[in-house]
């Protein structure tokens, strides 16, 4: 699944919403050497009780809206 991700760095308080587009993320970390970015991408992996591994940034790496790829486990 992709989703679009509207980031907020340096926020007071980390938090996830849903939203009609996509996600809004707030993080702690600056956007400096990709720690925001990590920070998002824990977030949702969080949020969608799915490993870090399965988030993966597919683009918006120097951007604050970005479409990040989150690989769902299969349901059986």
């Amino acid at each position: 699944m992709v989703i679009s991700v509207r980031v907020h760095p340096r926020a007071s308080r980390a938090r996830v919403v849903r939203t009609d587009g996509g996600l809004e993320v707030w993080v702690h970390e600056a956007a400096v050497d990709g720690e925001a970015n990590r920070a998002v991408l824990e977030a949702i992996a969080v949020e969608f009780g799915v490993p870090k591994s399965a988030v993966l940034l597919r683009t918006g790496a120097r951007s604050r809206v970005k479409l990040v790829e989150v690989a769902l486990p299969a349901r059986s």
